[in-house]
């Protein structure tokens, strides 16, 4: 479910179910004049970053398994296959921990109603189970816990993680709500200043800051639509329609990209 890209006072950590979007936006801008090598270095820096180019180079690997392009036979496919498994159970590394942001999150969540409380906990919760566990599914690929417990907790990770994304775009699409009301605000005040000739340079550019803040939230929700997909796969054991092998690496593809975009311009 890859976070929720955070959202804890006073560094946010990278990306959650509904907090990397407002830092990436308001970073856009100043990203965009930057040495690109420095940005680079900064990038590769973070624990998201490694993290996304690896997930990368996984689904564009398991795309070419996947689509028939390499014969059986052929010695790259195996390479890749290993190579493929590999970048899977490195991935798993870097969520030491990780669940912490989850944990910190869900603290500084403003839990104006009832429901903001229940949707905090569910998106927050299953993200943070799903990190936690996730752990322990580490510990057993790589040997030091008993491989037989390996299923059931990837089963329990894959639950979580499922539950953890729906409250994340619930989450995400309340607050597009709000983006697109604070949006037509911005845009009848300017509307009304022009007719009135007056300058409206501050409105101009908050309203250019909603924009790219409502893209970015946007982009986010595919990001866990697709992540939510693999997840709800993982559940079914790769059966049944909607879990193709193909359809699930284009969908982590996807995710990955989406979540390497918001990784870069946040950082």
């Amino acid at each position: 479910m890859d976070p929720p890209i955070s959202r804890a006072p006073p560094s946010p950590p990278p990306p959650s179910p509904t907090a990397a979007e407002a830092p990436a936006a308001t970073a856009a801008s100043k990203t965009r004049d930057r040495d690109f090598l420095l940005h680079l270095e900064a990038y590769l820096a973070r624990r998201d970053g490694v993290d996304k180019a690896l997930k990368i180079s996984r689904y564009a690997a398991r795309i070419a398994l996947s689509s028939s392009l390499l014969p059986e036979a052929l010695p790259l496919r195996r390479r890749l296959k290993s190579f493929e498994s590999s970048v899977g159970l490195s991935r798993k590394a870097f969520r030491l921990g990780k669940f912490v942001q989850d944990v910190n999150a869900l603290r500084a969540s403003p839990l104006g109603s009832g429901h903001d409380l229940v949707l905090a906990l569910v998106a927050y919760g299953g993200e943070g189970l799903y990190y936690f566990v996730e752990q322990f599914v580490w510990l057993a690929k790589s040997g030091l816990i008993d491989s037989r417990h390996s299923r059931v907790l990837s089963k329990i990770s894959a639950w979580a993680e499922f539950v953890g994304y729906v409250g994340s775009v619930n989450l995400k699409i309340r607050d597009l709500r709000r983006l697109r009301e604070d949006e037509a605000c911005v845009e009848s005040s300017i509307e009304i200043a022009a007719s009135r000739g007056i300058g409206c340079k501050e409105e101009e550019l908050r309203l250019r800051k909603l924009r790219e803040k409502k893209l970015m939230k946007k982009l986010s929700v595919v990001q866990d639509l697709a992540d939510g997909l693999m997840a709800l796969a993982d559940i079914r054991d790769g059966e049944g329609r909607l879990s193709g092998p193909l359809l699930m690496s284009c969908a982590g593809l996807v995710s990955a990209l989406i979540s390497t975009h918001k990784n870069w311009v946040s950082c």
